[in-house]
């Protein structure tokens, strides 16, 4: 069921818009990722300086979430989103005029906080047009766009760093920004369907907040977001220094190898948008977390069967990111779903938790992957079995809850 506000965004411009917005997301990290050794020679830094570049900003995107939600709610999705994404492409020109890592470390938080920007405003909008289960398939769609961008942003990447430089990724990551801060600016018409003027108000805000983590659905949702990001993550910090540091396998044939794992990804969201509406959201993640499951096991058993070929990793990292395809769109739209009226601060709550639990996730990782490679496989599998469970609370309570007004029914 679509909200009033629908009215105010045609179809096509809201499908377009929610894409290029949480395309930035993969643009922000996967296009510079074949880059991260020449810009550690590059700037004469370590590798550890390399990996702060991704983690600083995963960490800004993280808290800057929390900020960025009251004000959506508080002022619109607009003026948010203009704000940030003129900060997310001043960012990106700081980051390719980087003279030294520390430079370019600051400049990546800075980036990382205005994509936060960018990411709760496309959530919220996404709760201001559609309700929970049709949301989730728009979502789908629109995260299949985000899966095309993953798949050639390192196959780009890789081209690029050869062809001009790592400073040239930033660059382009400056032009997409400024590209979906031009659509907004001229085809985004606010779409809020009230502005919460106590929103950014400090005992407003922390009531708000007490009150959505207080919500079963909120929590059961996003521990969901939570334990299928964190797998992923932990292949992004991971799978470079495994498949190329220390299974030398090619930069050109990574970039590949990139693409095919979310070209998985693509898919999941593509059987998503046809599973909700055939079998509703709680069966569909219910399917998920048997691949999510199944893939970690896989993965960890041929690292402890001593298995070092690279398709030992991107196999199984496949079939997790199928499961994660159909995780996220249904994960993301529960979590908000049940607060209309604060659909800023839900998404900003999902977003902050999963982040806090993927970045300890990639730096312990960073840590483990020095001279062995099993630990990326075991977190793969913690990863995967967490998000079985959550997916199957999810299912459990959803069955319990129609059972209850079954009984409700009978008796009446």
């Amino acid at each position: 069921m679509r909200v009033t506000s629908a009215a105010r965004l045609s179809p096509e411009v809201a499908l377009l818009l929610l894409a290029m917005l949480m395309a930035l997301q993969p643009i922000s990290t996967d296009l510079y990722l074949p880059a991260l050794p020449t810009l550690t020679s590059a700037l004469e830094s370590t590798v550890a300086g390399a990996q702060l570049t991704l983690g600083v900003l995963s960490l800004a995107f993280g808290v800057a979430q929390m900020g960025c939600g009251p004000l959506v709610d508080r002022h619109g999705r607009r003026p948010v989103l203009v704000g940030g994404l003129s900060l997310y492409v001043g960012a990106s020109l700081a980051s390719a005029a980087a003279p030294n890592m520390a430079w370019l470390i600051a400049a990546r938080g800075a980036q990382g906080a205005a994509l936060a920007a960018a990411i709760v405003g496309a959530r919220a909008i996404l709760r201001d047009l559609y309700d929970p289960e049709h949301g989730a398939r728009v979502l789908a769609r629109a995260l299949t766009g985000l899966g095309i961008v993953a798949v050639l942003s390192p196959i780009v990447g890789g081209a690029v760093v050869a062809a001009a430089g790592w400073r040239a990724t930033m660059l382009l990551i400056a032009a997409f920004g400024a590209t979906a801060l031009w659509l907004v600016v001229t085809r985004y018409r606010e779409t809020t369907p009230h502005r919460n003027t106590e929103a950014t108000q400090l005992r407003p805000m922390l009531a708000t907040w007490r009150r959505i983590l207080r919500n079963g659905t909120f929590l059961r949702f996003a521990a969901l977001a939570a334990a299928t990001y964190s797998g992923v993550y932990a292949y992004l910090s991971g799978a470079t220094f495994v498949l190329v540091a220390q299974w030398g396998v090619s930069r050109p044939y990574f970039g590949v190898m990139m693409g095919i794992v979310a070209g998985a990804f693509i898919a999941g969201t593509i059987v998503c948008r046809r599973l909700v509406p055939r079998i509703g959201v709680t069966r569909t993640v219910s399917v998920g977390a048997m691949f999510s499951f199944g893939s970690g096991a896989l993965m960890f058993a041929l690292s402890l069967a001593g298995v070092r070929n690279p398709w030992a990793i991107i196999l199984p990292q496949c079939l997790y990111l199928f499961a994660h395809g159909l995780h996220q769109p249904c994960a993301l739209t529960g979590a908000v779903g049940p607060f209309p009226g604060n659909a800023g601060a839900a998404a900003a709550l999902t977003g902050f938790l999963t982040i806090v639990v993927a970045i300890p996730v990639g730096f312990l990782l960073g840590l483990a992957l020095i001279d062995v490679s099993w630990p990326l496989p075991l977190t793969v599998f913690l990863s995967g079995t967490a998000t079985a469970v959550a997916a199957t609370t999810i299912a459990r309570r959803e069955s319990r809850t129609a059972a209850d007004g079954s009984g409700k029914r009978g008796e009446a």
